[in-house]
């Protein structure tokens, strides 16, 4: 490494106006910024740091497996403290980061995540049974409603009672309330967040916090004084899991990951779904070949044989590629000078993988703008191309299990209802708090399938 830094091209805005612009048009600040200084550009910041975005594949995969200990993650992710505490995976860096993310890998792989698969189905037929027939409704609240009762249930293990009610309200209303307009530009501007009692926006925020941690709180003592050892929800396999010295979590680390688990299981799971009933509605063609698909499972399917059905994961993919729900993975900080995409980047550059623009690039995603869910069924996309996750050692460690309930939820409403909108017109992308999701006011209708018997086939 030389003692020579170069940076790439620094668009000339103030810094003000560009964080504005971040807020209010996070897809747009990413796109003009890509198109006038090209796949990498640096923004300056006022402490005298750069924040670099990339987004080719080359680049990627520098820092995706660059060694864990050049770059610093945790301090990245500071501006969801509040909500997720100190000891959140997500905040946590070096060998207690690894430690923790091996600990807590096993229930969300294997035979563990496939035993949600009936409850995960369960919950969308209850939640879309409730629809009536060409009364319109709101297709985010219903699918909210549908990704925090899996995480209730799979999760804490709660599937009735009032403890439940109260964590499913309070939960909904702190999470709506920091992702409406006002919170969302919060958590950006600091001054923002002032405590001036429970009245004030932030001060309501703190307010919510500190009841549902109460209720998590309560839980965790409940759920350790019970004799009852083969539960298989999350928070039972968390506390039943050994650290290598032998130690077990405590609850303040469990409170963390419960309140981690939610806020990166719940909101983002439902935004993807919504964006898929919304593609799905727009494309009949789409539909078509997903009822299909779907139709030679037969009646009431098996999850595992329904999760692995190819364009109905295509069509997850294409949804998930087109519209990130997160537009870029978490922030690296250079712990010391470090190479990356043909830059020599100074020690405290922040680096930004842009998971919104590698889905985009045309030499890889020709017409990326199209949704084609075709293209995966074509050919298969390195994790240096397609990485809605994030990616390296900062991938979600709850995608497979998002992937799977995604595909179940979908399959599960698609076979008996037909979902469109009223309004046709194409909708924008609009940031929700530290995501982009559709417009919060999008309606739909609803009308049971017909099912259409096969004829027999006469030999």
């Amino acid at each position: 490494m030389t003692s020579s830094y170069n940076l790439p091209p620094s668009p000339e805005m103030p810094i003000l106006l560009r964080r504005i612009k971040f807020i209010f048009q996070p897809l747009k600040y990413l796109e003009d910024f890509a198109q006038t200084y090209g796949v990498s550009f640096s923004l300056s910041q006022k402490d005298g740091t750069n924040t670099v975005y990339f987004s080719h594949p080359e680049a990627m995969e520098q820092i995706f497996t660059a060694d864990a200990n050049s770059l610093e993650a945790g301090r990245g992710n500071r501006i969801i403290k509040f909500l997720v505490g100190d000891n959140s995976l997500i905040l946590l860096d070096g060998d207690r980061h690894s430690r923790q993310r091996k600990l807590l890998a096993p229930p969300f792989h294997g035979d563990r995540m496939r035993a949600y698969g009936m409850t995960i189905c369960e919950i969308a037929q209850q939640v879309s049974d409730e629809w009536q027939t060409g009364k319109p409704f709101n297709i985010r609240e219903s699918m909210q409603e549908v990704t925090l009762s899996v995480i209730l249930s799979a999760v804490f293990g709660l599937d009735e009672g009032k403890r439940l009610d109260e964590l499913r309200f309070k939960i909904s209303s702190l999470l709506d309330f920091v992702s409406s307009p006002l919170l969302s530009a919060s958590l950006f501007f600091r001054f923002l967040q002032k405590d001036w009692g429970s009245w004030s926006p932030w001060g309501k925020v703190l307010h919510l916090r500190k009841q549902i941690d109460d209720l998590i709180y309560d839980l965790i003592e409940q759920r350790r004084a019970e004799s009852n050892q083969n539960r298989q929800d999350i928070l039972s396999l968390m506390m039943s899991a050994r650290y290598e010295d032998g130690g077990e979590m405590s609850n303040e680390e469990l409170r963390d990951e419960l309140m981690t688990l939610l806020f990166a299981g719940h909101e983002t799971t439902a935004s993807a779904l919504t964006w898929a009933f919304y593609w799905v509605d727009s494309l009949p063609e789409v539909r078509e070949k997903l009822l299909n698909e779907l139709n030679d499972l037969g009646d009431n399917p098996e999850p595992g044989l329904v999760a692995k059905l190819p364009y109905l994961t295509a069509v997850c993919q294409e949804t998930l590629r087109i519209y990130p729900i997160v537009p870029s993975a978490f922030p690296r900080i250079a712990v010391n000078p470090i190479e990356i995409g043909g830059y020599n980047l100074p020690k405290g550059t922040w680096i930004i993988p842009s998971i919104y623009l590698a889905h985009h690039r045309e030499e890889v995603y020709p017409q990326s703008k199209q949704f084609k869910p075709e293209r995966f069924l074509e050919r298969q996309f390195s994790p240096y191309e397609f990485f809605p996750f994030g990616g390296g050692n900062r991938r979600c460690i709850g995608l497979a299990f998002a992937m799977y309930e995604m595909k179940l939820v979908l399959a599960t409403i698609l076979s008996r209802y037909e979902v469109s909108r009223i309004d046709k017109r194409a909708v924008k992308p609009a940031r929700r708090g530290l995501t982009v999701a559709t417009p919060a006011g999008m309606k739909m209708v609803a009308k049971p399938v017909k099912k259409i018997a096969k004829t027999p086939v006469v030999v």
